[in-house]
């Protein structure tokens, strides 16, 4: 199973942030920040509120442009793509999962997993294998014809995961992913996240408030007033 699990995840690229500015009108949001993602680790960035990070997700995952700045992916600055070519390595290189789910209503699970891969061209058939596949690794099989209103919460951020794996990205990108779940859940997405690290080699990107998870990240990036302040290597592995 982890030999098939690693095959859908393509080899992972290193990002590189560089000099990223981003001002709202007077206010300066991020002050220069310079951040290496390494691949296939759980990388937590902290801070406090206002502090700038769910700001530099976004310009990571090129949801937001900034001021200055690149973000390069495999040493190619993503920034300077056209808006059609980011949105197509968008759909290719990131997935992404959020606070709340955003599966939609009106698809079952493994339609909404499916997706990004019908999105990006993949046909059909290949598409809802690899969801079955990703729906099966994360016990979910059981679930697969509900729609999200027949789900707990839980159950739905795992179908988030697997939505946001099912393209074979680069990077996840999760902003407060925990944040909606009572504390059994959220210790089950933890593990979940650490378990596909090391069976497919995933590499996260996690902006938290949560101490458990930060704590039991390979890196944490501390950020403060639009600045990291220090970066702490859990793992030195990575």
């Amino acid at each position: 199973m982890h030999r098939i699990l690693r095959a859908l995840f393509r080899t992972l690229l290193m990002i590189e942030i560089r000099k990223i500015v981003k001002r709202y009108g007077e206010l300066e949001v991020l002050k220069g920040i310079d951040l290496d993602i390494v691949p296939s680790a759980v990388t937590s960035i902290v801070g406090p509120s206002g502090a700038g990070k769910t700001t530099l997700l976004q310009i990571i995952g090129t949801l937001m442009t900034p001021d200055g700045g690149t973000v390069s992916y495999d040493g190619n600055n993503v920034l300077t793509l056209s808006d059609r070519r980011q949105s197509a390595f968008r759909n290719r290189e990131i997935g992404f999962v959020f606070q709340f789910h955003r599966l939609l209503p009106e698809f079952s699970l493994r339609e909404n997993v499916a997706m990004p891969a019908l999105i990006g061209g993949v046909s059909r058939q290949a598409a809802f294998e690899r969801a079955d596949r990703l729906i099966g690794r994360l016990g979910l099989a059981g679930r697969s014809s509900h729609r999200p209103t027949e789900l707990s919460g839980g159950e739905c951020q795992r179908a988030a995961v697997a939505r946001a794996l099912v393209n074979n990205p680069s990077v996840v990108l999760a902003d407060e992913p925990t944040g909606s779940l009572d504390s059994g859940n959220r210790a089950e997405l933890h593990r979940l996240f650490f378990e596909l690290r090391d069976e497919m080699g995933a590499t996260f990107v996690i902006v938290t408030h949560d101490e458990n998870l930060a704590a039991d990240s390979d890196r944490i990036v501390h950020m403060e007033d639009g600045r990291i302040g220090r970066l702490t290597v859990r793992n030195k592995n990575f």
